[in-house]
């Protein structure tokens, strides 16, 4: 945090704001999510109580899981996740 100060004709400090520095700033910024990416998100945390991070790479979601036994659990549940989500993209599971 930075801090602006005016000094007044008198010697006394006459105003102080803090102001964000840019950093900060574009540390609250960060784009809407697509729907799609949500929607993935949300179900794996439902259903498997597991955080997972979902990528868009064009017409392809990647879903990166912490286990490979989730993952696999995950491609074995791929079509009612499709459906469940209305996905257009396809689903890609990755452990990582």
């Amino acid at each position: 945090m930075i801090t602006a100060s005016v000094l007044a004709c008198d010697g006394t400090l006459g105003y102080s704001a803090a102001m964000e520095s840019l950093q900060e700033i574009l540390a609250h910024y960060g784009p809407p999510e697509d729907p799609e990416v949500l929607a993935v998100k949300q179900y794996v945390s439902e259903h498997f109580k597991t955080p997972v991070s979902v990528a868009v790479h064009g017409t392809v979601l990647v879903v990166t899981v912490p286990s490979a036994a989730l993952a696999n659990t995950l491609r074995l549940h791929g079509v009612k996740i499709q459906e469940a989500c209305n996905l257009q993209k396809r689903l890609i599971f990755r452990i990582g």
